[in-house]
């Protein structure tokens, strides 16, 4: 990652440091996709509704900085799963995700709004996230939050944090459609710094100690395995059997098309400039 933003910056010195400075704004709308515990097999069938709003800043017609708010929903389903075992755990979720996102871009081509010539370009592009997420099960019919449950067997007060952080990085095409507006095509991913965006990560408790501590609720959400024939006899919740994996964090993916407008170069006016009394 830092490789990849240092190359950025190194680029960019070979673009005219005064061409094409200034603001942008806009939003996007899109979809929002899930891998992690719950989604091992990358199976893009179960998108979320996604959207945001962009503010990015031109140094030149090569390097920009983008700032984005973003909202999206992300879930996953074992019933999906090509994986028996996976099938039999029958667990599932569904997340909001709130993000704030900041990242640099580098066009591959030189592009100038207004340019006859210069006016579209794929990009690529490099940063980091911090959001917020809170993973939920539907169970009789009822949303019902899981991180206070403690499905994994953690003590009160020392559930995972449902606010954390990842790094970004995709790919992108933008268009101009006049001189202040723009197409902007994006495709991003998050690898993120938790395991827990699906409350999916280790071992199975002991499910009478959580039925004891956390309630009745806590233990079937816990474990909520089905009987297939030939993968499993009965409920596979013993304590300390996997439940997920920690070898890797969850991630998601972020793709949609945006609108946006560029202000052109705004400055202040000069000292120089100001009329005198």
């Amino acid at each position: 990652m830092k490789k990849f933003i240092l190359l950025l910056f190194s680029l960019s010195l070979f673009s005219s440091i005064n061409a094409q400075r200034g603001w942008e704004a806009g939003g996007w709308l899109g979809a929002s996709y899930y891998f992690g515990d719950l989604n091992t097999n990358y199976d893009l069938s179960m998108p979320g509704l996604a959207g945001g709003i962009i503010g990015r800043f031109n140094f030149n017609n090569r390097i920009c900085m983008k700032f984005s708010g973003n909202l999206g929903t992300v879930m996953g389903d074992d019933a999906i799963s090509k994986n028996t075992f996976e099938r039999a755990r029958n667990l599932s979720f569904r997340s909001r995700i709130i993000e704030g996102a900041a990242q640099l871009e580098f066009n591959f081509l030189p592009y100038t709004h207004g340019s006859s010539e210069e006016f579209f370009t794929p990009y690529l592009f490099a940063g980091l996230n911090v959001f917020h997420f809170n993973p939920e099960a539907e169970y009789d019919g009822e949303w019902v939050e899981l991180r206070p449950l403690g499905t994994e067997g953690q003590f009160k007060g020392e559930e995972y944090y449902s606010v954390n952080a990842g790094l970004v990085y995709g790919f992108g095409f933008k268009i101009d459609l006049s001189y202040e507006w723009s197409l902007n095509i994006e495709v991003g991913a998050r690898t993120l710094f938790t395991d827990y965006i699906d409350d999916v990560s280790g071992f199975y408790p002991d499910n009478d100690d959580l039925r004891r501590s956390r309630g009745e609720l806590a233990a079937t959400l816990s474990d909520r395995s089905i009987l297939i024939p030939g993968v499993n006899e009965g409920q596979i919740g013993q304590a300390g059997r996997q439940r997920g994996s920690t070898n890797l964090n969850d991630s998601y993916v972020l793709a949609g098309i945006g609108i946006v407008y560029y202000f052109g170069d705004l400055k202040c006016p000069g000292y120089g400039n100001r009329r005198k009394l």
